[in-house]
């Protein structure tokens, strides 16, 4: 694999062999690179109040952001260009031979992440790679604000309200932002597709089509205010702002999405669009910390996809589904009526609860596999009713390093019929325990800078989240063989992932196509096909982040235990989740390094 270099990551990784776990001896210039990493992380938090709200920073000297939103203005992105090129010379002004070896590799991993915060803005006059499309129906003011607002946001008292009370007031004025954005980017030729835009513009009429009162953002200060005890009609001054700002400026949006879809394209893929395929190459690039081209994604994901068939198709015909395509039989037996929770408000209910207890029943299962696994507060949720249509299936916030409200899993419950039973184990397995509420909590707690604690590197993440589906099997997780099915279809869908995506974006399939195919290869209901398919078209290169950092996790073991032999401990390999998350190059260097120092 021709995985990207990484700014000195050889050397770091080295010196991280010396004392894996130990605690580095500082060195002449950790000082220095402390002083900046807390000047860059004081000036994103300044930038980017949302963000501080969502680590729990918005206190103290920092109150004053919980009354602010993001500037996602044009003129905001340069700013935000400009901070990050600020940063990446104050950071490559101090060399690596000053710096201990854990420093040597903080250094490394925030000067990836640096540099990629500029790719988009930079090279392309976009926000991300992976987010070409200011407005789709998974991005944008409207789609976002509101979630963030009742879920990240939090009022324990009246100094809370009033802040959320301040942030909508500028809801209008980041509404327009996003249109004037839009509108710009269109005259480059940079929209989403005409379907991505039906969806946007029908979870805007959902989001305008309450009288003010009775809207979701004023119902959620009214609810929380009143849970509270807090004094104050912030309701009533929430619902004059979204009469007065918010609907005017939500009009003007539904306006231009309008006329945008009147000429907008059907094509599903960047390739249709102006630099479609450099921008394709940096989304790919960005999302799975690699070189690997559209082509060789595409042939590791039918191979892997033939593999998995044909694993699924032994235990299938062993439960006597024999007839038809694994597909088709996968598609049956999600219709089997003892697989499936009622369509009603008790059904999903019941799907929650169960969800929980698989949480409850793996947690106590991880001190087989983990030194100290972390028992952090998960909330788990149904996918609010009015961005349904567009969200993902399920997904992971997570919780502020404050500790002031828990993480959070969410499940679009859309269609309950999107959740057979024996699928759900390996979706809680992928988004709680032993996936990503544990791997972002043990990085959380660990003796690192807050920029290394809030690292993002997608293929890492969700590279684990597919590992920790994996480690579950190896820890009895799954009731039976219907159940690893569940797992194995799981994989499968991660797979037809790196087919369709690149099938899409540089083979120029519709998405008819990609849903079509998800439905004789997955077995998911159209539906469901429909709606992730529709998200790697406005996302482009995410959705292979998965199987590539799976791949990459599964290579980092095998490696640890070919050089450790009969002295492998798995618990000792998985502590190298305390090094915070990093690209995949140095993932893997990293862990053999350790396992070379653990061997002596």
């Amino acid at each position: 694999m021709n995985r990207r270099n990484f700014i000195g990551a050889t050397t770091a990784a080295s010196a991280f062999a010396l004392a894996p776990r130990a605690v580095a001896q500082a060195a002449p210039g950790d000082a220095r690179l402390t002083a900046a990493f807390d000047t860059i992380l004081a000036t994103t938090l300044q930038e980017s109040p949302e963000l501080a709200t969502s680590l729990g920073f918005d206190k103290g000297a920092n109150a004053g952001l919980k009354s602010k939103l993001d500037d996602n203005s044009l003129a905001g992105r340069k700013r935000s260009l400009a901070r990050a090129q600020m940063a990446e010379r104050e950071l490559r002004a101090i060399q690596p031979d000053t710096l201990s070896p854990q420093g040597r590799i903080d250094r490394d991993v925030v000067l990836y992440s640096i540099e990629q915060q500029q790719v988009g803005p930079a090279r392309f006059d976009i926000d991300a790679p992976t987010q070409p499309y200011r407005i789709t129906q998974q991005r944008g003011v409207y789609f976002d604000l509101p979630d963030f607002l009742d879920s990240t946001h939090t009022v324990a008292n009246a100094a809370d309200a009033d802040a959320y009370i301040a942030r909508l007031d500028q809801m209008g004025t980041a509404l327009d932002n996003d249109t004037a954005v839009q509108a710009a980017e269109a005259e480059r030729g940079l929209v989403a597709p005409d379907f991505s835009l039906d969806l946007a513009l029908g979870q805007m009429m959902k989001l305008r089509q309450p009288q003010p009162a009775a809207n979701t953002l004023v119902d959620s200060i009214r609810r929380r205010t009143a849970e509270a005890n807090i004094a104050g009609d912030h309701a009533a001054e929430a619902a004059e702002i979204v009469r007065a700002k918010v609907y005017p400026a939500l009009d003007r949006q539904i306006a231009l999405v309008r006329k945008l879809r009147a000429g907008a394209r059907k094509d599903a893929g960047l390739w249709a669009v102006p630099q479609g395929e450099a921008i394709y190459a940096a989304a790919l690039a960005a999302a799975t910390t690699t070189t690997l081209s559209p082509s060789e994604v595409h042939q590791m994901g039918l191979e892997q996809v033939a593999d998995l068939t044909s694993q699924l198709d032994a235990i299938l015909k062993q439960q006597g589904l024999t007839k038809g395509s694994v597909g088709a039989r996968l598609a049956a037996l999600n219709a089997t009526p003892a697989q499936l929770y009622p369509d009603t408000p008790a059904g999903r209910t019941a799907l929650i609860a169960g969800l929980n207890d698989s949480v409850r029943a793996m947690q106590a299962k991880l001190p087989q596999a983990f030194t100290n696994a972390p028992d952090a507060p998960l909330e788990i949720k149904a996918v609010p009713a009015a961005i349904q249509d567009g969200a993902s299936n399920g997904y992971y916030y997570r919780a502020p390093l404050d500790g002031s409200r828990p993480a959070i899993y969410w499940i679009n419950l859309k269609s309950v019929a999107d959740w057979p039973k024996y699928t759900l184990p390996s979706l809680t397995y992928h988004e709680g325990v032993p996936g990503h509420h544990l791997q972002i909590s043990t990085a959380q707690r660990a003796d690192t800078h807050v920029l290394r604690k809030i690292s993002f590197f997608g293929a890492y993440l969700e590279g684990w989240a597919l590992y920790a589906e994996q480690l579950a099997d190896e820890l009895g997780g799954y009731a039976g063989p219907i159940e690893r099915a569940g797992y194995l279809q799981s994989f499968l869908f991660r797979a037809a992932r790196l087919v369709a995506d690149t099938g899409i974006h540089t083979k120029r399939w519709t998405r008819e196509q990609g849903t079509q195919y998800f439905v004789d290869t997955v077995g998911f209901a159209r539906p469901r096909s429909q709606r992730e398919i529709e998200r790697y078209c406005t996302m482009p290169g995410q959705a292979c982040s998965y199987k590539i950092g799976h791949a990459s996790w599964l290579r980092a073991r095998a490696k640890a235990q070919e050089i450790l032999g009969d002295r492998f401990d798995l618990k000792q390999f998985h502590d190298i989740l305390e090094a915070g998350a990093v690209p995949l190059t140095m993932l893997e260097q990293l862990t053999e390094a350790r396992a070379q120092a653990l061997r002596g």
